[in-house]
């Protein structure tokens, strides 16, 4: 157990930006009065912390800048509530993936230099298990690389966890970038390749092992990086997916967030984000070279972990199943025990998933309540 709570955090995640990119991001933005103190602490400690990234950015540049990278990354893609953290945790089992930490996520300027000072005092500080669905959080673990992008670079989608009453706004613009211009896409593909080599780097691993929703609308970008990468692409009944959404939205961004939205909001948002990120996910995944795209539904994952997972390893030719076997299985056999929240779907739920997420039933053959 963490000594604060994540509803009763001091500061948000932007505690880990360099100077630049919070400037940036925050400049002229509308901040709550109840969320001013908040505000005003993650800046004073942004700015103090800032001062040492020149530290690190000397040494990225002097030994990983031009170093290439031996693989293309993995993309585990889908909706968030979809099963890609689970399926994460199981594929980082074998080390020969590489992937960003919580603690990268947080504080991505002090990787090659300042762990020890600042990742114990992380993991003193932070709650060990995620609000919404008891997942384990600790400095180490595999996270989404999304907030690390965040700390690094203005144009990202979670700028919306922090300041959601622009949410539908980041969504076209750093979601999909369907109005992103080409200065942001190009400097959000430079911060996320120089994030994969640090990850490589702090892990050790010779494959970049990707877990993170929004990549799911930017195949196109992806592919101009990394034109031989292959993904990932889970989908999980759509019912369950916005009921637990809606709960991990109120559960989770509220203690980060400068500004408020009210309920009926977001709920429109999370119902128009998913769409925006299906049809992209739709539109683009047509570029993905034969043979480095799975589809997986994450009932059938459950239910057989260790069957999917090998035939996630052959049908993408990716190397070294065998040697992490035993590690899979050890994490699995872990997990059997877990006790996942028990949904019950009302009308009302049931209506708007059916009106607005009509498609994706029909598209992955679940059946309409």
């Amino acid at each position: 157990m963490g000594l604060l709570e994540f509803s009763k955090l001091p500061v948000n995640t932007l505690v880990g930006a360099d100077w630049k990119t919070f400037k940036t991001l925050t400049e002229g933005q509308e901040i709550a009065s109840d969320k001013r103190t908040k505000f005003l602490l993650t800046k004073a400690v942004c700015r103090l912390l800032s001062t040492l990234s020149f530290v690190q950015d000397r040494r990225y540049r002097k030994t990983l800048a031009d170093k290439p990278l031996q693989h293309d990354p993995v993309f585990i893609l889908g909706h968030w509530r979809s099963g890609t953290t689970f399926v994460h945790n199981v594929l980082s089992c074998d080390k020969h993936f590489g992937y960003c930490t919580t603690y990268q996520t947080v504080f991505p300027h002090f990787i090659m230099f300042g762990q020890g000072l600042f990742k114990p005092t992380m993991g003193w500080l932070m709650p060990d298990k995620r609000p919404t669905d008891n997942m384990e959080l600790a400095p180490d673990l595999p996270q989404e690389e999304e907030f690390a992008l965040q700390n690094t670079c203005p144009y990202t989608y979670y700028n919306f966890w922090i300041f959601p009453k622009r949410m539908m706004e980041y969504a076209r613009r750093f979601l999909t970038f369907e109005t992103a211009t080409e200065e942001e896409k190009s400097a959000f593909r430079k911060a996320f390749d120089r994030m994969v080599r640090i990850a490589l780097w702090n892990t050790g691993g010779t494959q970049f092992l990707s877990k993170n929703p929004p990549h799911t609308g930017r195949i196109k970008e992806i592919l101009k990086m990394y034109p031989n990468a292959k993904f990932i692409y889970l989908v999980r009944n759509p019912y369950t997916v916005f009921n637990s959404t809606r709960s991990f939205y109120s559960n989770t961004i509220k203690p980060l967030e400068l500004q408020h939205i009210t309920d009926e909001e977001m709920q429109q948002n999370i119902l128009d984000a998913y769409n925006l990120l299906y049809d992209a996910y739709q539109q683009e995944k047509h570029l993905i070279p034969e043979g480095n795209l799975i589809e997986v539904k994450f009932e059938d994952f459950e239910a057989d972990a260790m069957g999917m997972t090998e035939r996630i390893y052959r049908e993408l030719s990716l190397p070294g199943f065998e040697e992490a076997r035993p590690a899979i299985e050890q994490y699995v056999g872990k997990k059997r025990g877990y006790k996942k929240n028990k949904y019950n779907y009302p009308q009302e739920l049931i209506d708007l998933v059916n009106a607005h997420w009509g498609q994706t039933i029909d598209d992955f053959g679940y059946e309409r309540l």
